[in-house]
């Protein structure tokens, strides 16, 4: 299991409830959560498989940004 680490623009209960079925269905994701209270939004997924290119892909169909983080 590898958690993957996003700064996104995803800032409130309705940004994380348009991903939310983006993120439950895509594969390799087996939990995330948005730390909405923080200023750069971090998105922290525990991923089996899916790449940090797989999730900028999906959110970026649904209209958000992420950049990884170390």
């Amino acid at each position: 299991m590898k958690t993957l680490k996003f700064k996104t623009n995803i800032n409130c209960g309705g940004c994380v409830s348009k991903v939310t079925p983006f993120l439950n269905k895509q594969e390799g994701v087996e939990s995330w959560e948005v730390d909405t209270s923080n200023p750069d939004k971090f998105l922290t997924i525990e991923s089996d498989g899916v790449t940090e290119e797989d999730v900028k892909a999906t959110l970026q169909k649904v209209g958000f940004k992420a950049e990884p983080v170390d």
